[in-house]
């Protein structure tokens, strides 16, 4: 019986991706830093494996992030956000942590011109469409650009 990451731990996990890759440290330098082997590291960025508490102080403080950073956006549990919230959540984290979603991130946020971000915007929604993908209703204007 395969055991399923708690959502908890699998989103502290992608956090801790998450911000590694921002300050571009690779996992064999934060491994270094914690003590641990870079295994380790991968299976705590999955979620496979819990961070305790001191150690995710030492994490912390390796990537020069407040603890709780890596529980923001956490579920909740408690009904508040509906499932296909979760999920379109979920896609967007998942897609941010990617090489290709980091790069794609770090190069749109210099882009000044907000005419330009709307036109990339709208490029992406149709090559999207022509792929068979077409949820830009998904997302309100708003947070679009």
């Amino acid at each position: 019986m395969k055991r399923t990451p708690n959502p908890i731990d699998k989103h502290v996990g992608s956090r801790v991706r998450l911000r590694r890759l921002l300050v571009g440290m690779t996992q064999e330098k934060l491994a270094s830093a914690l003590g641990v082997t870079f295994q380790q590291v991968q299976k705590y960025e999955k979620g496979a494996n819990r961070i305790g508490a001191g150690r995710l102080q030492l994490i912390s403080r390796s990537l020069d992030v407040a603890p709780s950073f890596f529980y923001e956006g956490a579920p909740q549990g408690d009904g508040g956000v509906g499932f296909a919230e979760r999920k379109l959540k979920g896609l967007a984290a998942d897609f941010v942590t990617t090489a290709e979603g980091l790069q794609l991130n770090r190069a749109f946020a210099r882009i000044e011109d907000p005419s330009i971000r709307k036109r990339i915007i709208d490029l992406v929604v149709a090559l999207g469409a022509t792929a068979g993908v077409n949820d830009a209703h998904d997302v309100p204007p708003e947070d679009a650009g």
